[in-house]
């Protein structure tokens, strides 16, 4: 009697498959992995639109925009809350104390979607605090605030900040006399490890120079070495949204996109645009759109994009 031969893989068959198996997904992954990043890019940039709209909201109701902070160092973002629907929120926050005092716990702890960027891997900040992704220009100059009018102070007559949101001042529209089109408003960057324990490529460092000029204070911030600690000076990046400052809500068109982030106090700042965004960061321009600048822009024309009234020409 003859008996029906049962079929099997050999060893040699079942090792033929899985290596074909292994090949797909590393095929795969890539573009899975790509697909994952332009979805997160595209969310990106629709923040940013939306922030950027909420600005032209709010200059409609006030006829300026919003300042870069205010004198208790409220964020931009703060003002733009009723206008990206968190009217709740823009209710919790007392602009007449500082951001930190206790009448603002609530508030700043309050984490809000349109601030975050899904491409930045830190989701973890300090309890207490919401985080933030994106920043508001405040020009390509070297100063944090005003000039001092005080002869003899470090800052005297140092050029003013020259960016469309600028601590305790406020910009109509019509001062951008560059154009909206060729003026940046916001752009984004990542948060930081929260501890001056560790480097990182996103903390605020500290030369411990005192820079004349946007050029020198590039060559200073490129000179040091980011993994000596004694350079750590700001690695509360990103977090709270609440507070107007550089390491938090504002950024510079002093250095290019992706580059370190420096501070020169008493009041110099050169903090940068940074992303995990492959290759630059997402900008938007003052007139509400929003384009991806990448990191090989010359920096004379960052800086340019930088400027709301510098004249100069800003191409595609």
């Amino acid at each position: 009697m003859l008996r029906a031969r049962r079929s099997a893989f050999t060893l040699i068959e079942l090792l033929v498959v899985i290596a074909i198996i292994a090949i797909l997904i590393g095929l795969l992954l890539p573009a899975v992995q790509k697909v994952r990043e332009a979805a997160a890019r595209m969310s990106c940039s629709n923040n940013l639109k939306q922030m950027m709209l909420a600005a032209h909201n709010y200059h409609d109701a006030y006829q300026t925009l919003p300042p870069g902070r205010n004198t208790n160092s409220i964020s931009t973002h703060a003002f733009l809350l009723p206008y990206i629907e968190q009217d709740n929120v823009y209710r919790l926050v007392d602009f007449s104390v500082s951001w930190n005092h206790s009448n603002n716990t609530a508030a700043r702890a309050v984490p809000i979607k349109t601030f975050i960027c899904p491409s930045d891997p830190v989701s973890q900040v300090p309890a207490g605090w919401a985080g933030n992704n994106y920043r508001t220009n405040q020009g390509s100059g070297l100063l944090h605030g005003q000039p001092s009018n005080t002869p003899g102070d470090p800052n005297y007559g140092m050029p003013a900040p020259n960016g469309p949101f600028v601590p305790n001042l406020t910009m109509r529209l019509t001062d951008i006399t560059d154009g909206t089109s060729n003026t940046a408003g916001m752009s984004e960057h990542l948060k930081g490890d929260f501890s001056n324990a560790i480097a990182s490529p996103t903390d605020t460092f500290q030369p411990g120079t005192y820079p004349a000029t946007p050029d020198e204070a590039v060559a200073q911030c490129a000179a040091i070495d980011p993994t000596n600690l004694t350079y750590q000076r700001v690695s509360d990046v990103g977090a709270p949204w609440l507070q107007g400052y550089h390491s938090t809500s504002n950024y510079f068109h002093v250095s290019g996109p992706n580059t370190r982030s420096c501070m020169f106090p008493p009041g110099r700042i050169a903090t940068t645009a940074t992303s995990k965004h492959t290759g630059g960061v997402m900008v938007a321009l003052c007139d509400g759109s929003v384009r991806f600048v990448r990191d090989s822009i010359p920096l004379l024309a960052w800086r340019a994009l930088g400027s709301k009234d510098g004249g100069e020409i800003v191409t595609e």
